[in-house]
């Protein structure tokens, strides 16, 4: 990525860098979201970036943005002022930064800047663990920054060219960084191909396993996680941080009620999540359209709960997630809230039979949750008679061992036998007699 955090720290990195958060409000921008609110999550996202030392975030109300320098004149100064007296270094703005605003500010107040987009991928690059998150957030980070290239100055011109008595000016060295960056990008994406070819391999064997694809989805830091690890009894790293998880973590569990399903955590969503980074995670995120079952976990203790959701939903219509797909709500951290307020969401949650509310972190109200999943799965079964050859003893072990098989019969054509499954058992044992 282009800010190295503990550069800028001081020699070697041994003290923090110190950054100011701001949160441009700006008239008629159309968001629905509390300024005070957002530049809480901003700040948040800024704690969760290692070696940075906050020191404040201030949300600034704009008649409108600037275009060349974002702020006006008058607020530059100021913040010049709040930068030179608190030794300021790096200055993170929640929202969209143009290139040519980012080098103007750059300039004027003497510190770097990072706008949101590239804040959640320095945070994103500092987190990726697997091969393939590497890749995607190395593609993303090149896409962002092929958008960063301005040209500032003449004399970064390499060569002249043309014909004739005034020569061309050449390749200039933005457009040679260009030009190094497209390779490196076309060099990502064949890695990644490769990694998603594996990825569809591992996919394609699931499917020949009769376990249904529960899918966690979810704001992030709603406690996806912590559901995660209470169900699996894994330790994935659950903290009170924003993309605590990165890499998607898929386990085999039995639910109660529920019988064995395979449980799948995805990365936490985020509102104005880069563009680059979701086309980059699509891969990732896909796993979400596997699913037979979606959880939607959602912190209902937070007070942009409902902004929150509507982000969620917005990204799985993106990703082309389908309406035939159960999506229950699992309204937690209801913990947190006071009796007061527990009631009045209860009874909320009452009034729709997909919602249900708990607490992921102490267990309350999950035994609803695995009884409206596993309901789910059993109302979408269905009962077919097979017949299965003599020497198929494997496929038929296979159904006994999954638990579908409800009569047999052995005859001269073979063994007759009656399953109780879903669709997604079905073709997964289909795809099994065929490899």
């Amino acid at each position: 990525m282009g800010i190295d955090v503990a550069e800028l720290g001081g020699e070697g990195g041994t003290r923090p860098t110190r950054a100011l958060v701001l949160h441009p409000d700006i008239r008629g921008a159309g968001r629905a979201r509390d300024a005070a609110d957002a530049l809480a999550e901003a700040m948040a996202l800024a704690r969760a970036l290692p070696g940075l030392e906050l020191t404040g975030g201030d949300v600034v109300r704009l008649p409108r943005a600037h275009p060349g320098q974002l702020f006006g004149s008058g607020k530059i100064e100021e913040l010049k002022a709040r930068v030179e007296a608190e030794e300021i270094e790096l200055v993170l703005i929640d929202g969209p930064v143009t290139p040519v605003q980012q080098r103007n500010l750059e300039r004027a107040l003497g510190v770097k800047l990072l706008d949101r987009t590239g804040l959640i991928l320095e945070i994103f690059a500092d987190r990726a663990q697997t091969r393939e998150g590497v890749l995607q957030v190395e593609l993303a980070a090149l896409s962002y920054q092929r958008t960063r290239l301005v040209r500032a100055w003449t004399h970064l011109e390499r060569q002249r060219g043309g014909l004739g008595f005034v020569g061309g000016p050449g390749e200039t060295q933005i457009e040679a960084d260009r030009r190094a960056i497209d390779e490196q990008m076309v060099r990502l994406r064949r890695q990644l191909e490769k990694v998603v070819r594996t990825r569809e391999l591992h996919r394609a064997a699931r499917r020949r396993v009769p376990f249904p694809v529960v899918a966690l989805v979810g704001y992030t830091n709603a406690g996806k996680s912590t559901l995660f690890n209470r169900l699996t009894g894994a330790e994935v790293l659950a903290k009170d941080m924003l993309f605590a998880t990165l890499d998607p973590t898929m386990r085999a569990v039995d639910l109660p009620g529920a019988g064995r399903v395979i449980l799948s955590d995805t990365v936490g969503f985020i509102s104005d999540l880069p563009t680059q980074l979701v086309a980059a995670f699509r891969a990732t995120l896909e796993e979400v359209l596997e699913a037979d079952v979606i959880v939607h976990v959602r912190d209902i203790s937070h007070p942009e709960s409902e902004a929150q959701a509507a982000d969620v939903l917005a990204i799985l219509t993106d990703l082309g997630v389908r309406d035939t797909v159960p999506v229950f709500e699992l309204w937690n951290k209801c913990d947190l809230l006071s009796p007061e307020e527990r009631a009045a969401v209860e009874a909320r949650a009452a009034r729709d039979p997909r919602v249900l509310t708990g607490s992921s972190l102490t267990g309350e109200g999950l035994a609803a949750l695995y009884t409206a999943i596993g309901a789910q799965l059993d109302g979408a079964r269905h009962r077919t008679v097979l017949t299965l050859a003599h020497d198929e003893g494997r496929a038929r072990a296979w159904l006994h061992q999954q638990g579908v098989v409800e009569a047999e019969a052995a005859g001269e054509e073979g063994v007759t036998l009656t399953v109780h499954w879903t669709a997604r058992q079905e073709a997964r044992f289909e795809g099994m007699r065929e490899a």
